[in-house]
């Protein structure tokens, strides 16, 4: 992995692909992350200006400029430092999206319609996830993402209304949690069925569930042990990784595996960030 490989991937607009071809909003807030912790400062800011054009007016992110609508990847820019990367009123607006956007499933509109049809609501609809696009369903992913950027938020401006949104999010994450730990993508049992985990969305809830309390986060990181010893995915290791060391959980004999290719800039970025001491804790946990 190289910092160098990394530059040369960004695109003379300022933004990054995932492979190659056009800016996309997820692995150019990634690249951004990495080179500043490197100190790359000249390709970071080219990529910090493509993401404040992109911006939405409703305070969001879209997955790319062609794409009319705000997404997920919003938690991802507002993972960036308020300030000394992105512009203070463009940090709040992503913020004030992040705390207004919820799981379908959590809308008045749709608990009223299953009311009025009799349908009792399941015991994981209890809690509000984030969707990955607005009036979608809520799902792991993008609701651990969120929880990282709002938790960071709080701890650099105390609000109680965060606070309660940040509780609600992490009680989604447990109540979703596969039965012998660890978390898939979405529901712990669809149509009636456990669902096995995944590396990548085990390291993710992990990383968003850092200070949780709860017995089943010993669960999550023997599942997440297990997943690592065997892992052969850039995007699972990365995770894995992140997730392992918000609970003080990697093992300190761990040594990247050889032969991993990371393919994409997400990779790539993601790869280099942990490779730079304590930057991935700065830039995921610590309040700027």
């Amino acid at each position: 992995m190289s910092i160098e490989a990394l530059v040369s991937r960004q695109n003379p607009d300022g933004g990054w692909p995932y492979l190659r071809g056009s800016s996309w909003t997820e692995p150019t807030v990634y690249a951004v992350m990495s080179l500043l912790a490197a100190g790359r400062a000249d390709a970071a800011a080219r990529g910090l200006r493509w993401l404040a054009a992109a911006q939405r007016r409703d305070g969001g992110w879209p997955p790319q400029p062609s794409v009319d609508e705000s997404a997920w990847v919003t938690g991802l820019v507002a993972l960036l430092p308020p300030g000394r990367s992105l512009a203070p009123a463009a940090h709040a607006a992503a913020i004030r999206w992040l705390a207004g956007t919820v799981g379908r499933e959590s809308t008045i509109e749709y608990r009223v319609r299953e009311w009025l049809l009799g349908n009792p609501i399941p015991a994981e609809q209890d809690f509000i996830g984030w969707p990955w696009v607005p009036g979608a369903a809520a799902w792991v992913g993008p609701t651990s993402i969120a929880i990282l950027a709002l938790d960071k938020e709080q701890r650099r401006r105390p609000s109680s209304a965060l606070d309660d949104r940040i509780a609600s999010g992490r009680q989604f994450l447990l109540q979703r949690m596969c039965d012998g730990g660890g978390w898939n993508h979405g529901s712990a049992r669809p149509l009636g069925y456990d669902s096995d985990p995944y590396p990548e969305t085990t390291g993710m809830a992990l990383a968003a569930l850092r200070g949780e309390t709860s017995s089943k986060i010993g669960q999550a990181l023997a599942v997440a042990r297990r997943f690592l010893a065997g892992c052969r995915s850039a995007d699972a290791l990365n995770w894995l990784r992140l997730g392992l060391l918000a609970h003080g959980g990697l093992p300190a004999s761990f040594v990247c595996p050889a032969g991993i290719a990371c393919r994409t800039v997400p990779e790539l970025s993601l790869g280099l960030l942990l490779e730079s001491g304590d930057a991935a804790q700065r830039l995921f946990w610590e309040a700027a």
